[in-house]
């Protein structure tokens, strides 16, 4: 009404905001976490597992923790939320020390050498592992907050766009001004402008999930 300068017909009018959900599908339950060996910093560091002549298989029954990273909702599940300590975020994880990474190695020249290469890529396995992990943490972490706006927004928008009907009917009647109704408007506009904020950001942020889950949900 406000760009046209009049009313604009209930045909000219879309039926409401699209399904985000239409364009991108939200996340499973249960979803494992085997999901974040494909993701390219992971793989990376099998590879330098691999060329240090280790057992990749070996590496992540040590430090990959086998767990669900969604619960029922599509959030994040309690086993994902129980490797960081409460409080301080820090990883909680305690690898399996006693699994054989690398096996022999005492044929070859520089074994010193060797090992030195071996306790790297075993360390920047551990710590892309843990950045995997804790990257899936943050984002479902910031789905759930952005999950609860969004119903309130919504909420404040249905009741905004009841409102609007309502003292519509009114000023049709005679009853409230053409003021109540510009003001009802402002009102109904200014809370869909905001649930459309936020389902802008639920996409925005169901994108960093796929981004940081290495490329999908596992579908």
């Amino acid at each position: 009404m406000l760009l046209s300068g009049a009313e604009v017909p209930d045909a000219d009018l879309p039926s409401g905001l699209p399904d985000d959900t239409a364009i991108l599908a939200e996340l499973p339950a249960g979803l494992p976490s085997d999901v974040l060996i494909r993701r390219p910093d992971v793989l990376s560091a099998e590879h330098n597992i691999k060329a240090a002549n280790g057992s990749i298989g070996a590496a992540r029954a040590a430090f990959f923790p086998s767990i669900s990273l969604t619960g029922s909702t599509g959030s994040s599940s309690g086993d994902l939320d129980g490797l960081f300590k409460s409080g301080t975020g820090s990883w909680s994880f305690i690898p399996s020390i006693s699994v054989p990474i690398f096996a022999g190695g005492a044929n070859r020249a520089n074994l010193k050498g060797a090992e030195a290469s071996r306790d790297i890529a075993v360390a920047s396995y551990e710590k892309t592992v843990q950045t995997a992990f804790r990257e899936v943490a943050d984002a479902l972490a910031v789905r759930a907050t952005i999950d609860r706006r969004f119903d309130a927004a919504d909420k404040a928008a249905k009741a905004a766009d009841i409102s609007l009907t309502l003292v519509r009917a009114r000023y049709r009647s005679g009853i409230d001004s053409l003021l109540d109704q510009l003001d009802a408007e402002r009102t109904a506009y200014a809370t869909e402008q905001g649930l459309i904020s936020i389902r802008q950001a639920r996409s925005v942020n169901l994108i960093t999930l796929y981004k940081v889950l290495g490329g999908g949900s596992g579908n």
